[in-house]
């Protein structure tokens, strides 16, 4: 029999009399509770996030996507792209090519960002599944299109298939150093806008997509590309396709991951993450000054009680155990609670989205929620050893009261 669990369970459910102790454990108890709840809720919506701009991001990214290590182009010629088709692993591969340029529609203009793509580019990505006005073909009947973001068509109040007004493009000429009249200065060429897609509003309000040939003569790349985008037979070898890339390739060019595209955003998730963590402990640490003061009140309450069971053969680690398990049992029993709702509540919003976004432009209508097994794991840890920390002590004193004095 653990005499231990048998006395410190006696000592919580007692219903002789509910003294100030037994509010002070109440309220240990409930404050852990909360706190656990909240930070399963918090991490769940950090995590919901997370998932939401990697799903986002993936409407727009290649699986891998290759760049020039120094520079922003390089020569693609027949060896380089016939070595990246023959790596085991590689389904796909589109030929791209992505610069500033100036756009004109009627009489606005703004700089975007336009990105040249072989015919083959929908299907390295989901983009065909956010078109919301249009068509998201760049090649229709032996005709040439553009497919703009949906902020860059309300900038510039762009109407998509209006054969009467064509966009503008204009690109810096190469060498001209000595100019009288600055339109000599750049490369104009038009084409019509057949599409307008929404992905997000980074990618909305300046991407515009066009066809290779067109970035080509736009903006005299020739054979040079800025980046090769690679769609693999089975995402789950990404890495081992990444590996094999980066060692047929060489030092001279960087080969990443959808992740590594995005890094610094995807670090400054996982770093707020972090950092709600800690504080959202230390919310639980103080919650759980409350277990300190009820087991140092419930040591002097029952000073007579230890010397008793003292007495009777019960050694100072047996008294020890008694009163770490008393604190043990308030924050296990709080956190098990919060952990249950917790979870609840992220259920609930993930089945119904009860909380909203509040916003009529967002692109989801409901707060993400992604609850993982590993936030729960730690959240059980940070509890274990917060419990330690605040019951050692009057654990410590109980053990080492005196069987003489008390009897």
């Amino acid at each position: 029999m653990n005499v231990a669990l048998l006395v410190a369970r006696r000592y919580f459910f007692s219903k002789k009399k509910r003294n100030i102790i037994n509010i002070i454990s109440i309220i240990a108890m409930i404050g852990v509770g909360v706190g656990t709840m909240a930070l399963i809720v918090v991490l769940s919506v950090f995590n919901g996030l997370e998932d939401l701009i990697k799903s986002l991001y993936g409407k727009f990214d290649p699986e891998i996507k290759i760049t020039a290590l120094q520079g922003k182009s390089f020569e693609a010629n027949a060896d380089l792209l016939n070595r990246i088709r023959q790596t085991p692993g590689v389904a796909l591969i589109t030929e791209v090519i992505e610069d500033n340029a100036l756009l004109r529609y009627n009489d606005r203009q703004m700089v975007v960002k336009i990105k040249g793509v072989s015919d083959n580019f929908f299907q390295q990505n989901q983009i065909d599944s956010v078109i919301v006005d249009g068509d998201h073909r760049l090649k229709r009947d032996g005709k040439q299109y553009a497919l703009i973001g949906r902020g860059v068509q309300y900038q510039l109040s762009i109407r998509p298939e209006n054969p009467f007004s064509p966009l503008q493009f204009l690109y810096p000429k190469a060498g001209k150093k000595t100019i009288i009249n600055p339109e000599n200065a750049f490369r104009q060429i038009g084409i019509q806008a057949g599409g307008v897609f929404a992905i997000e509003r980074q990618y909305d309000d300046q991407y515009v997509f066009v066809p290779l040939a067109f970035a080509q003569e736009l903006l005299g790349y020739e054979n040079k590309r800025t980046s090769i985008e690679v769609k693999t037979h089975n995402p789950a070898n990404i890495d081992k396709v990444q590996a094999a890339l980066q060692r047929t390739l060489g030092a001279g060019f960087q080969v990443l991951n959808s992740e590594q595209q995005h890094v610094s955003l995807l670090r400054a998730v996982k770093v707020e993450k972090l950092f709600v963590f800690v504080t959202f402990t230390f919310v639980l640490l103080i919650a759980s000054i409350n277990i300190f003061f009820s087991l140092s009140m419930l040591v002097l309450d029952k000073q007579k009680d230890i010397a008793i069971l003292a007495s009777m053969g019960a050694d100072p680690g047996t008294i020890r155990r008694i009163f770490l398990t008393e604190g043990a049992i308030v924050a296990f029993t709080g956190a098990f609670v919060g952990l249950a709702v917790g979870g609840a509540i992220c259920w609930i919003q993930q089945t119904y989205g009860l909380v909203s976004m509040g916003m009529t432009t967002s692109v989801v209508e409901a707060y993400p929620v992604l609850m993982r097994p590993m936030d729960f794991l730690l959240t059980a840890a940070a509890i274990i050893l917060i419990t330690l920390l605040v019951s050692i002590r009057p654990a410590r004193k109980a053990a080492a009261i005196s069987v003489r004095d008390h009897l």
